[in-house]
């Protein structure tokens, strides 16, 4: 069995007196490809701030790569694409390759300027997501799929073990979001990159990634993608409160 990477143990959280989580569980493996789903407002986003340490741990545990997440030192290793990463100002004056090389800061630090190496990661970030020859382009005068490649090179470019991606396809149109899939696919094989991806879309969700955890305040599954089809509507049931149709996308 591979090893865990991420182990969140019995992390609760609040908001004042409102409960977001309440006692979630779960584990994610080398090379695992996540999909984390629930309503709006059923503590998706807080969770990953919570593994993600940008917001403090109230109770339980979380740990990275075996290692508690308040000792975690080489937090390069996670790569993380915020749903603030689809509504970006437009008129940002940066370049693609600008905004590349933003996402080595954790390993240079802040005043070390980047080097030859670094410019060759930025490249080879920005070709692994299909972008290149777009390097000295305005990120703002991107088409919104171009821009998402953007930021997924952002998070590649530090060469992560994970990447998470937060409600990542919302405003992208269904080419690119087929696209985006695709990408992701790629990087899981070629590169054994495990994988959290937050949406609220479980038709697709439940087919592209390889298991499902299904999160409002309390987690009500978390198993392969395979066992969430067979009992999608127990499980909708009892996590969302009343039965929920999936629709079927034409592409």
């Amino acid at each position: 069995m591979s090893e865990i990477v991420l182990n969140v143990d019995d992390v609760s959280f609040r908001y004042g007196n409102q409960q977001v989580l309440d006692h979630v569980t779960f584990q994610l493996r080398r090379g695992e490809m996540l999909g984390l789903v629930g309503p709006n407002g059923s503590g998706k986003s807080t969770l990953l701030k919570n593994i993600l340490g940008l917001l403090p741990n109230q109770e339980g545990s979380i740990s990275w790569f075996g290692v508690p997440l308040h000792r975690l030192k080489n937090r390069w290793r996670i790569g993380y694409v915020s749903q603030k990463a689809n509504s970006f100002n437009s008129g940002f004056p940066a370049t693609v390759q600008e905004v590349v090389l933003m996402g080595l800061t954790g390993k240079l630090g802040l005043f070390r300027r980047p080097g030859k190496a670094e410019k060759e990661k930025v490249h080879e970030a920005i070709a692994r997501v299909g972008l290149s020859g777009l390097e000295q382009r305005n990120i703002g005068k991107l088409s919104g799929g171009q821009q998402q490649r953007v930021f997924i090179a952002r998070a590649l470019v530090s060469e992560p073990e994970v990447l998470i991606l937060d409600e990542p396809t919302v405003g992208v149109d269904a080419r690119s979001e087929n696209e985006f899939y695709d990408l992701l696919l790629s990087l899981n094989v070629e590169k054994n990159i495990s994988l959290i991806l937050v949406s609220h879309d479980m038709g697709v969700v439940s087919k592209k990634m390889q298991s499902i955890a299904c999160l409002n305040h309390k987690l009500h599954f978390h198993g392969k993608a395979e066992e969430f089809e067979r009992r999608r509507p127990e499980i909708l049931l009892r996590s969302y409160g009343h039965d929920v149709h999936i629709l079927q996308h034409s592409h």
